[in-house]
């Protein structure tokens, strides 16, 4: 996973100039790192180099272990500076740690290796007297940043919307900005966050973090935008993107969120179906936030929905949180699953149907004897007074199973 993890945006020669200004004062390597603990610039060395410094420079980026290590400190959180605690086991010294903070927003953290934990007051001084300087120049550089992505957020949003007029005017700003190329093949990925407990502005930042190097890649070209708890990413390609390399792109980005925020995060991705070209984007929008409904509902999908591969939970899933609860459950089946050995009975019953009524196919699956399982079909049919010869009947069966499935354990309805 560390190689996965992209560097933040290289410094500015004055950031850079800054940074070198407080080591030569201070003696001491200094290096300043984004909110996500990623390196922006750093100082020479004075001696007090130690594995991790090395790796990053060499990398352009600390490694994950490094960087979940840091986070997990607090120091996103942190009001005021204060040591980081080295670890052997990572070949990390202690470090000094400033937050950068200009209107309540983490703008970076600045890093001063301090093997013993200790500085003089002299040195404490120098570093609160230059550190008003680097924070305001990564301020300027931020907004100057923050306004071409406001730009490209409400571009996206407006391709992906509900009105076609909005959505055909949108297209043309994009094409005629060359922000992306006109190719044939388009798809949607949506990654959505729980409510964390992660400082505000952290989770954006992560998300951004995670998903950036994906708007260049080797067989697409992509369009970002983030907000404080979703981040949608439009790509375009001149043959499909494999279900494969989409697979593999969305495990890099949940793992990089695992990373950069606690678990409380919950990250799901939604990969939506793949269109013909940036005017049918929006569908593929749409068939996204589907498909992360999927993977918030469904665990066994491990935090990632493919819209297509969700069958018929992609109709099912259509239906508004407040419609997708316990009562849509067929009475027969709700009658089954509170019979003695219910469990046992809702099991048969799925594997029945799932080998489609084949009783050889069935047994062998659950490892039963036929006459066990002709027994329990008999309870079935009996609990429930249905026909499992009926097509229909199976029908109502099988429906009422896989929207079990989406109620979470227990039938439980705050699952989405």
């Amino acid at each position: 996973m560390t190689e996965r993890l992209q560097r933040a945006r290289v410094g500015s020669d004055a950031l850079q100039a800054l940074v070198e200004g407080l080591a030569e004062e201070l003696r001491r390597s200094v290096v300043l790192d984004d909110p996500l603990v990623r390196f922006i610039c750093s100082s020479r060395h004075f001696g007090d180099e130690d594995p991790v410094r090395i790796r990053s420079l060499l990398q352009g980026r600390a490694d994950s272990e490094v960087i979940r290590y840091v986070l997990d400190q607090g120091v996103a959180q942190w009001p005021k500076p204060g040591f980081i605690e080295g670890s052997d086991d990572l070949g990390l010294l202690a470090r000094y740690c400033v937050p950068l903070r200009t209107h309540g927003h983490l703008l970076g953290l600045l890093m001063v290796v301090a093997p013993d934990k200790a500085l003089t007051p002299q040195e404490t001084d120098t570093i609160a007297r230059a550190t008003p300087a680097i924070a305001a120049q990564m301020y300027a550089e931020h907004l100057a940043a923050g306004a071409e992505e406001t730009g490209t957020r409400e571009l996206l949003l407006a391709l992906l919307g509900a009105s076609p007029a909005e959505r055909s005017a949108a297209q043309q700003r994009l094409l005629d900005s060359g922000l992306l190329p006109d190719a044939p093949h388009a798809v949607v990925s949506v990654v959505q966050l729980s409510s964390s407990h992660e400082p505000p502005g952290q989770a954006e930042v992560a998300l951004r973090g995670s998903l950036e190097r994906f708007r260049q890649t080797r067989s697409a070209h992509g369009i970002l935008a983030v907000t404080a708890e979703q981040a949608t990413l439009l790509q375009l390609s001149d043959r499909p993107v494999s279900q494969r390399e989409l697979t593999e792109q969305s495990t890099q980005i949940l793992e990089a969120l695992a990373t950069y925020l606690d678990a409380s995060a919950a990250p799901v991705l939604g990969i939506g179906g793949r269109q013909s070209g940036v005017a049918d984007a929006w569908t593929s929008y749409e068939q996204a936030l589907v498909a992360a409904r999927a993977a918030r509902r469904m665990p066994h999908l491990k935090g990632i929905g493919d819209w297509e591969e969700l069958g018929e939970f992609a109709v099912l899933l259509q239906l508004p949180d407040r419609f997708l609860n316990e009562t849509l459950l067929p009475r027969q089946l709700r009658a089954l699953l509170a019979a003695p050995g219910g469990h046992r009975l809702e099991e048969t019953l799925r594997c029945f149907l799932e080998h489609a009524g084949s009783i050889p196919r069935t047994a062998e699956a659950l490892q039963i004897h036929r006459t066990s399982l002709y027994y329990r079909l008999r309870q079935i049919q009996e609990v429930t007074g249905l026909d499992l010869d009926s097509g229909a009947d199976r029908l109502t069966l099988h429906l009422g199973l896989r929207i079990q499935e989406l109620l979470g354990p227990r039938g439980d309805s705050t699952a989405g």
